[in-house]
C-alpha cells in the first residue's frame, strides 16, 4: 500500500500543514545565517520600496506649490527618488542570490534524506509499494520544497512586511480610517482567500490521487512490457490508464473553474477597497485637508499593496498545493523502519563462519505461518542444502538470514552471535547471495559485477566473470564489459542473469554464501561449468543452498528436505536415497524426467514442483 492512496491523515488540513513545516524546519536550520541575511535584504528592500511613494509625494508637492527652488530641490529628489529604485532592486537580488544556496540546498538535503529513509524501510513495505505512485509523490515533494521557500521569502513576506509598512504610514499621517479600510480589506481578503482555497485543496488531492495511480499504471505496464504484448493486453492497458487520467481530468477543471471563481471574489474585494480609499483621499484634497501629492502617495501605496496582495491569492493556493505535495513525501520520513539496529549493536564477527538456526518460527501474516520450529547448523566450510516444494519456506529462510524481518520466536545465531543483536551493515557485508531473480542496474555490465565491491579491479571484475562462465559471453559483445544491460537486465537472458549474479557473489568474497535456486535458469552445460566454479569459490566459505534441482545438490554435506514449514528430513544425498522417504521420490521424479528430455532432445530445466 502506498500512502497517496491511503494516507495516515488527509493533506491540506491546517493540522497536516503545520505538521510539515515543522518537518522542513530542520532542513532550513542548516543554513539559518544566510535565511536570516535574506530576511534582512527583504526588510531593506521592502523599506526601499516603501520610501520610493514617500519621495513622489514630495515631488508633487514641491512642483504644484512652484518653489524658486523648483529645479534645484525636485532634482534632488528625483536622484533619491531613483536611487531607492535601484536599491529596492538591489536588495531583492541579494536576497535572491543569498537565499539560492537555502532552496537548493534544503531540496538536496530533503531528497538525499528521503532516499536514505527508503533503504532503511523494511522488505515488506517495499514489496507492498508501487513504484511508480511513490517516485511521483516524491518528485513533486522535493520540487514542492523549493516552491514552499519561494513562495515564503520571495512573496508572502514581502508582502506581510509591505501590508504592515504601509498601514504604519497611514496610520501616522493620515485620518485612522484609511489605515481602518486598509487593514479590513486586507482581513477580508485573506479570510475569503483561505476558505475558498481550503474549499478548493479538495479537487487537489483528488488530482494528485489520480496522478500518482496514473503514473503507477503506466510504469507497471512498460516494466511488464513483455507481458502485456504476451496476452495482447494494449487497449486494456490504455483502457485502464485512460480512465485514470479521465478522473485527474475532472479535478483539474474543477480545480481550475473554482480558481476562476476565487479570482473574481478577490477582484471585487480590491476594487471595493481602493475606490473607497481613493473617494476618501480625493474628497480630503477638495477639503484642503490633504495635498495633490498625498492623493498620489496613498493612490501609489494601494498599487503597490493590492498588486502583490492580488498574487498572494494565487501564491496562497500554491503555497497549499505544495504543502499537500511534501505531506505526502513526509508520510515516506514517519514511517518507522521495521528493522532497526539495536541500542548498543556491535559489529558481527563472522568468524568461520558457522550458521545456527533455533527453534526458528515465522508468519508474513499471522493467520499464515510460514516456518515452524526451524533448528539446523551449518558448520564452517560447510555446504548445506535445503530442497522441498514451492511454498516450503526455502527462500524465507535466506531472507531471515540477511535479517530482513525479524522473528517473533527462536535465534539465528552467526558464530554464535544473535543476528538481531549485531548491526545490519556487518551482517550483510558476511553474507553474499545469488537470487533465484536477478534484477540488474540499468548499468553496464561492468558496473553491475562491480557492485559487489565498488573498489574492485578491472582484473579482479574479469576474473569473478571467468569464474562464473561469463566472461567469454562478454568477450563476444561489441561493447564488452561497457555493454549496457536494460532497466532490470532486460537485454540479458536469464541464464546470462544468474551468472551476473554469481560473478557478484564470487567477487564480494564474503565468508558465507548463499545460492537460492542459482542455476534454476541455466542448462545443463552451462549449469557443470558453474558448479564447478561454484565450488571452487565456496571452498573456503560456509555455504547454505536453496534449491529445486536435486542434481545440483548431491555433494552437500547435509541435505535438509522441507515441507509445510517443518524439515521432515535430514542428511546426505546418499541417506536420503536410502531411507526411501519424500527425497527419493523427489529424486525419482526428476532422474524420470531428465531421461525423457534426453529421449526427445531436449535440454529444459527440471522443476520439482
Amino acid at each position: 500500500m502506498t500512502m497517496h492512496t491511503h494516507p495516515t491523515s488527509m493533506p491540506g488540513t491546517a493540522g497536516n500543514d503545520i505538521k510539515t513545516l515543522r518537518a522542513l524546519a530542520p532542513f532550513l536550520w542548516n543554513y539559518r545565517g544566510r535565511v536570516i541575511l535574506a530576511l534582512g535584504f527583504l526588510v531593506l528592500a521592502k523599506i526601499a520600496n516603501v520610501g520610493v511613494p514617500l519621495v513622489l509625494k514630495e515631488i508633487i508637492d514641491h512642483l504644484d506649490i512652484g518653489s524658486d527652488t523648483l529645479l534645484v530641490l525636485p532634482l534632488g529628489l528625483l536622484l533619491i527618488y531613483g536611487g531607492l529604485k535601484l536599491a529596492s532592486t538591489l536588495f531583492n537580488e541579494l536576497r535572491d542570490a543569498v537565499f539560492a544556496r537555502v532552496r537548493h540546498g534544503a531540496m538536496r538535503q530533503v531528497s538525499l534524506k528521503v532516499l536514505e529513509h527508503l533503504h532503511r524501510l523494511s522488505l515488506r513495505f517495499h514489496l507492498e509499494r508501487k513504484t511508480g505512485g511513490l517516485s511521483r509523490d516524491i518528485d513533486r515533494g522535493t520540487r514542492s520544497v523549493s516552491s514552499l521557500m519561494n513562495y515564503m521569502v520571495f512573496s508572502i513576506l514581502p508582502t506581510l512586511v509591505e501590508i504592515a509598512m504601509i498601514a504604519g504610514i497611514l496610520l501616522a499621517r493620515y485620518d485612522v480610517w484609511f489605515a481602518v479600510v486598509t487593514f479590513v480589506s486586507v482581513i477580508v481578503y485573506i479570510t475569503f482567500t483561505m476558505y475558498i482555497t481550503e474549499w478548493r485543496m479538495k479537487y487537489r488531492v483528488a488530482m494528485n490521487v489520480s496522478d500518482s495511480t496514473a503514473n503507477t499504471q503506466a510504469v507497471d505496464s512498460l516494466l511488464n512490457y513483455e507481458t502485456v504484448k504476451y496476452f495482447g493486453n494494449e487497449h486494456y492497458e490504455l483502457q485502464r490508464y485512460g480512465n485514470t487520467l479521465q478522473s485527474w481530468e475532472s479535478s483539474a477543471v474543477k480545480s481550475q473553474t473554482s480558481l476562476s471563481a476565487l479570482n473574481f471574489g478577490q477582484a471585487t474585494i480590491i476594487a471595493a477597497a481602493v475606490t473607497l480609499i481613493m473617494i476618501m483621499a480625493t474628497q480630503g484634497v477638495v477639503d484642503g485637508t490633504m495635498t495633490l501629492g498625498d492623493l498620489v502617495l496613498v493612490n501609489a501605496f494601494l498599487l503597490q499593496l493590492f498588486i502583490p496582495l492580488n498574487f498572494l491569492g494565487i501564491i496562497y493556493s500554491q503555497l497549499k498545493h505544495a504543502l499537500t505535495d511534501m505531506h505526502l513525501m513526509f508520510d515516506v520520513l514517519d514511517r518507522t523502519p521495521e528493522i532497526t539496529d539495536r541500542p548498543g549493536a556491535t559489529a558481527l564477527d563472522a568468524g568461520a563462519g558457522e550458521i545456527r538456526f533455533e527453534q526458528v518460527s515465522f508468519a508474513y501474516e499471522a493467520e499464515r505461518p510460514i516456518l515452524r520450529d526451524i533448528t539446523f547448523t551449518v558448520r564452517p566450510g560447510q555446504k548445506v542444502a535445503i530442497v522441498g516444494p514451492s511454498g516450503a519456506g526455502k527462500s524465507t529462510i535466506a531472507r531471515l538470514l540477511f535479517r530482513f524481518y525479524d522473528i517473533p520466536a527462536g535465534r539465528i545465531l552467526i558464530n554464535g552471535q544473535d543476528i538481531s543483536q549485531v548491526t545490519q551493515d556487518s551482517l550483510r557485508r558476511a553474507i553474499g547471495i545469488v537470487p533465484q531473480d536477478t534484477v540488474l542496474f540499468n548499468e553496464s555490465l561492468h558496473y553491475n559485477i562491480a557492485y559487489a565491491r565498488p573498489d574492485a579491479t578491472h582484473e579482479d571484475i574479469v576474473q569473478a566473470a571467468r569464474l562464473a562462465n561469463l566472461h567469454e559471453f562478454i568477450s563476444t559483445l561489441p561493447q564488452g564489459y561497457d555493454t549496457i544491460v536494460g532497466e532490470r537486465g532486460l537485454k540479458l537472458s536469464g541464464g546470462e542473469k544468474q551468472r551476473v549474479a554469481i560473478a557478484r557473489a564470487i567477487l564480494k568474497d564474503p565468508r558465507i554464501l548463499v545460492f537460492d535456486e542459482a542455476t534454476s535458469s541455466l542448462d545443463s552445460r552451462s549449469e557443470q561449468l558453474i558448479l564447478d566454479a561454484l565450488r571452487e569459490a565456496a571452498t573456503h566459505h560456509t555455504s547454505l543452498v536453496i534449491a529445486h534441482r536435486l542434481s545440483t545438490i548431491v555433494d552437500a554435506d547435509r541435505i535438509l528436505v522441507m515441507e509445510g514449514g517443518r524439515i521432515i528430513e535430514s542428511g546426505t544425498h546418499t541417506l536420503l536415497l536410502e531411507q526411501g522417504g519424500v527425497y527419493a521420490k523427489l529424486w525419482a521424479l526428476q532422474q524420470e524426467e531428465k531421461l525423457q528430455l534426453e529421449a526427445t532432445g531436449e535440454d529444459k530445466q527440471v522443476n520439482p514442483d
